[in-house]
């Protein structure tokens, strides 16, 4: 229903745990026990990451921080005239798949932080991910068996991860846009926060969290 609330505290624990790790990520902060005692509503969150972050405020946008930073790296590292580049700019052509991986890897050099961009082949991520929850029904049975197959999936999932040439986005402006979610500082460059913006941020890493899918975050919605 569109005038639904999500209730954050129907949520399971382990899915809100990533997305804080997400948080504390991209805003450069630690969130303690104590801290997140009193935030009990989402609203009271976006106040205490406010608080922690403890920098000026400054009225712009930090997708668009993230959009220029980006078209300056991809410029400066594949000598792309960065004229030619906006937010509409397909990375599938900026990034042909036969260099695809040092390219960005150049990209990610320039600008000082992943983007992690790129990711297996989607069979790939089901297979490892199917290894997995075979490998713990055998623990069951043989533990032996069942704990190598764990790490043999474990390992084999970040290995494919860590040199995947499969694009999941579709423009620099997508990208951006995770960016300003994901490393929301980095993006900046200013020692600046937008405090405006801040909600809107934390309530997109609750929205493109896998485990998460909310209607509506409000100011209200409890923990």
């Amino acid at each position: 229903m569109a005038g639904e609330i999500y209730k954050l505290k129907n949520v399971d624990h382990a899915d809100i745990n990533g997305v804080l790790i997400k948080i504390q990520r991209s805003f450069n902060i630690k969130l303690d026990n104590e801290g997140l005692k009193n935030a009990d509503t989402f609203g009271s969150l976006c106040d205490l990451i406010i608080n922690k972050i403890n920098l000026e405020h400054e009225e712009s946008c930090t997708t668009q921080h993230a959009f220029y930073l980006l078209r300056n790296s991809i410029a400066a590292s594949t000598g792309t005239n960065k004229c030619s580049i906006t937010p509409n700019t397909r990375l599938s052509k900026l990034f042909p798949k036969e260099n695809r991986l040092q390219m960005i890897q150049e990209i990610e050099h320039e600008l000082g932080f992943d983007t992690d961009l790129l990711q297996p082949k989607p069979w790939i991520i089901v297979l490892f991910s199917t290894f997995f929850i075979g490998s713990l029904i055998a623990c069951y049975f043989n533990w032996e068996i069942g704990i190598a197959g764990i790490l043999a999936s474990v390992a084999g999932h970040k290995l494919t991860g860590k040199f995947g040439k499969e694009i999941h986005l579709k423009t620099v402006g997508d990208l951006a846009s995770k960016i300003s979610r994901e490393s929301y500082l980095n993006a900046r460059r200013n020692s600046t926060i937008n405090k405006t913006e801040i909600e809107q941020k934390v309530r997109e890493l609750f929205a493109n969290d896998p485990g998460l899918q909310p209607v509506l975050i409000r100011r209200e919605s409890q923990f």
